[in-house]
């Protein structure tokens, strides 16, 4: 991200002592640039006119604030990508690190000479090039105050403690608490040993709120069975809290907190890309798929514990069901033919309730029948 030999603190103090600039700013102060010696100095590339950046800001001045907290020896300078001065004004009220004052010229040149592609963007100084992390703002966004000092050392250890989070099989180290719909504290601990689903979704998500449907059909369909113990853990990625109780007050299983940092940990351990997204954990904490969903959409509670053994053990069971099945009939409620189809869910045009696997489908009209409310004509 830095331009070679232009890494360090005393390279950017001679830029802006070029440009006749001797001091940063520091609200109505004025702070001299040796004032950066001895310290981790970031720079911060933003601007007023752009929502990631007024989004980004906030969690930077979360981790600021917490390290600072615990005394680092961290100082943040902000280079303002404002069109005009009100909004360099604007923008920098909310930061309590040090700003270096409005020249465009100078944002030109400090942007080149730091390759900032996109804003916002948050380079570190006084290290190492080899060691830098490419993506310090994804970095502060994934893991706050932890990824300091923003070099690609800690963003490698930091890969390797969610990794071992992933793999390790404790769901103690995943989450401590969740909760239920209403409201009631569920600890980590009460789980352990059952099969979880970790179904990462939003009540805004369309393809979310079909899933859900289909999830809570097939979780409460195992729950009939006592020898079978299945939970599913919700992480929201709602835009607010509101749209998260909305969508919690649907479901029967426990969730994680909204206002809870778990969420987007466990987005982050299980690199979740798209939602909806069903992980299923096995008893003993080890994840058995990623691709919850696919299999509850296609088997519902048939395929539970979602083993790759069981779902062979289905698949076999259908394939002989529908060996066992005629190919295509005449049914006296309709007058086209209807072929025998693997249908991944429907509901029967004739008894009204909803069918999966295997049904008899007519190709002219969309007319669908469960096999056992076949009848036959002769």
């Amino acid at each position: 991200m830095g331009g070679p030999g232009c890494e360090s603190v005393d390279n950017f103090k001679t830029i802006l002592e070029q440009e006749g600039i001797y001091h940063l700013l520091s609200g109505e102060l004025k702070v001299p640039l040796s004032s950066c010696k001895q310290k981790t100095v970031c720079l911060l590339f933003s601007a007023n006119w752009s929502r990631p950046c007024k989004a980004f800001i906030p969690q930077l001045l979360q981790t600021y604030n917490a390290l600072k907290h615990v005394d680092q020896d961290l100082q943040i300078i902000f280079i303002s990508f404002d069109r005009d001065e009100n909004g360099f004004k604007e923008h920098m009220m909310s930061m309590p690190w040090l700003v270096v004052p409005f020249d465009v010229n100078l944002q030109k040149k400090l942007g080149n000479l730091y390759k900032v592609n996109q804003i916002p963007s948050f380079i570190p100084l006084n290290i190492d090039t080899k060691l830098l992390a490419k993506d310090s703002v994804g970095l502060i966004k994934d893991y706050g105050p932890d990824a300091f000092p923003f070099t690609k050392k800690r963003q490698e250890e930091l890969k390797a403690l969610d990794e071992a989070k992933r793999q390790e099989g404790k769901l103690e180290h995943l989450f401590t608490n969740g909760i239920d719909s209403k409201g009631e504290k569920i600890c980590s601990s009460e789980l352990v040993g059952k099969t979880i689903g970790l179904y990462f979704g939003a009540n805004w998500c369309p393809p979310c709120r079909d899933f859900t449907t289909q999830l809570i059909e097939a979780y409460n369909d195992i729950a009939k069975n006592k020898d079978q113990e299945f939970e599913v853990v919700y992480i929201s990625t709602d835009r607010d809290v509101k749209e998260f109780e909305l969508g919690l007050t649907k479901m029967p299983w426990v969730a994680i907190p909204f206002n809870d940092k778990t969420r987007q940990d466990l987005c982050r351990i299980f690199e979740v890309k798209w939602i909806p997204t069903l992980v299923i954990l096995g008893p003993n904490g080890k994840t058995i798929t990623t691709n919850g969903r696919k299999l509850v959409s296609l088997y519902g509670a048939k395929g539970f514990p979602f083993t790759e053994s069981k779902i062979l053990g289905v698949e076999s069971s259908l394939m002989k069901e529908g060996d066992e099945l005629a190919r295509e009939v005449m049914d006296r409620k309709h007058e086209h033919v209807l072929k025998l189809d693997m249908a991944k869910r429907y509901i029967c045009d004739f008894c009204k309730k909803r069918g999966s696997f295997w049904a008899f489908s007519c190709n002219v009209c969309g007319y669908d029948l469960h096999p056992t409310c076949i009848e036959e004509t002769h």
